[in-house]
């Protein structure tokens, strides 16, 4: 996952991208980049590193104009540790493009042969976002009439790019000279929304992966984009949209809700946050239900995305709901830190258990999911150590039992933890007394109870159906074996090399 931005304002935008990449900075902390349009030139500044560490009052001085996008990475393809690989990526033939990406193209090995075998375009990185970025520059040749575009030219070279990319894409792109451009994928995987705000010279418009961002910039959600969708808007503020594909359907990843995504935002029109409380019912009607002979003396989330689920759960069954664990904040996301090594090391670092909440009695953790499972081992022993009499560990998700090829980190088999194991065999492995997971069916509830007319999802890490219908056992064989081929940390290397039991948490 990626967190994108676009704004066109009647004032300088730089400061503004800023406080919104702040916003989605838990969307991606490897790299952050903002470009800005001024008349026809366009400004940029992007690197390695945190929000904050990457702009200074310099490279904002820089950022001149009154639109502009902006882009936090978080790398699921190509090299994440390369700057080379921030976004947004630039193209100056046939207009100058800059564009930021969110998800995953499946097909893009086959389109990168295809940029340089048929459209005669290079492409210099690893990412599938400059692959976007040249299929979206090479069809806007192809519809432009003497070299000339306007909305409906727009919005046909969109439809190309549907044409041919397969996968997970939300984009926001501008095109100098006349405005930005922002669209969705068919099947409506990764989140897009936009809203405005009344200003006295006139409406301005922003589009941002989560609505949090339009909450705090001071926008008002006019909606989400919707599945197949193209919106532009000019340098005049005059607002556009176009469906362009003729057959579309709505399939949100529902992971978005169980940890990518803030609380606060909105999602296709469902609340994360009552999204979560309601995990947590769904889950105490199965402790009851399963696991009545466990003695709970205490219920422990782990920070933060699992608070509203462990509160929820907590307030059902009637046991006390603790703050146990106190949350260093100057510690990154564990789940999207780019190599394995770096993941371990920093689970200490950014926990510490309370002892008088663990000493003597018999506790419940719960996270938003287990994904690999190294650092709910590591709770685990924390909580043991701290005193704890016995340690069971639930999840507010499924178990992850397969690859995620739109835009989440989490690519291989032998990385999931709960890949070929039992419920017994997870909790030894992560030293638990035992493990609870929460039912698909029941999440998926809990997801659709907010908005009963979407009726599926992109569930495919818990079922291993994949939404687009392309995903084949070769592909995914080819995924886990381009990621066992060793990289600079050792994220590479497979799962019994590097102690495969991890969970990551906010």
């Amino acid at each position: 996952m990626c967190g994108i931005l676009g704004v066109v304002a009647k004032n300088p935008v730089n400061q503004l991208l800023y406080d919104g990449l702040l916003v989605l900075q838990h969307r991606g902390q490897d790299a952050a980049g903002i470009v800005t349009s001024d008349g026809a030139t366009f400004h940029m500044h992007k690197a390695n590193g945190l929000v904050a560490d990457v702009f200074r009052t310099r490279n904002m001085r820089s950022l001149l104009g009154n639109m502009g996008i902006a882009h936090v990475r978080y790398p699921t393809a190509g090299d994440a540790f390369s700057a080379a690989e921030a976004q947004p990526f630039y193209v100056n033939s046939p207009f100058g493009i800059v564009l930021g990406h969110n998800g995953n193209l499946t097909n893009a090995d086959q389109l990168r042969e295809d940029l340089f075998r048929q459209d005669l375009r290079h492409v210099n990185t690893t990412s599938d976002s400059e692959v976007l970025l040249n299929v979206l520059a090479h069809e806007l040749a192809s519809c432009a009439a003497n070299h000339q575009l306007d909305a409906e030219t727009i919005f046909k070279a969109v439809a190309g790019v549907h044409r041919r990319c397969r996968g997970a894409y939300a984009v926001v792109a501008m095109i100098s000279g006349y405005g930005l451009l922002a669209f969705r994928d068919p099947h409506g995987i990764r989140p897009l929304v936009f809203g405005s705000a009344e200003t006295a010279q006139g409406p301005e418009y922003l589009v941002a992966s989560e609505s949090v961002a339009l909450d705090v910039l001071g926008f008002k959600l006019i909606r989400d984009v919707v599945p197949g969708e193209a919106i532009l808007i000019d340098e005049s503020g005059n607002f556009f949209s176009q469906q362009c594909v003729e057959k579309t359907s709505l399939n949100p990843c529902i992971f978005e809700y169980v940890y990518l995504a803030r609380p606060d935002s909105v999602i296709d029109g469902i609340s994360v946050y009552e999204t979560r409380l309601r995990m947590g019912v769904s889950l105490a009607k199965k402790i009851r239900r399963q696991f009545e002979d466990l003695d709970i003396d205490v219920v422990i989330p782990i920070p933060d995305t699992s608070r509203p689920s462990a509160l929820q759960l907590a307030n059902q069954l009637n046991v006390p709901y603790r703050e146990g664990f106190i949350k260093n904040r100057y510690i990154g996301r564990t789940f999207i830190m780019p190599g394995q090594s770096l993941r371990k090391k920093s689970v200490r670092q950014k926990l510490n258990a309370i002892g008088i909440e663990f000493e003597g009695k018999n506790v419940l953790l719960v996270d938003d999911s287990i994904v690999r499972g190294t650092t709910s081992h590591q709770i685990v022993q924390m909580a043991r150590e701290a005193g704890a009499n016995k340690v069971y560990f639930a999840s507010a998700a499924p178990p992850v039992r397969f690859p995620n090829v739109y835009g989440i980190d989490m690519p291989t088999r032998a990385e999931l933890l709960a890949t070929g194991r039992s419920d017994e065999e997870i909790a030894l492995e992560i030293g638990a007394d035992a493990v609870i997971y929460q039912d698909l069916d029941a999440l998926v509830e809990a997801v659709r109870e907010g908005r009963p007319a979407i009726t599926t999802f992109d569930s495919s890490c818990f079922d291993g159906n994949y939404i687009t219908g392309d995903i084949t056992p070769e592909y995914l064989a080819e995924i886990e074996s381009s990621r066992g081929r060793p990289t600079q940390d050792g994220a590479g290397l497979s799962s019994r090399q590097l102690d495969l039991n991890l969970n990551e948490n906010d």
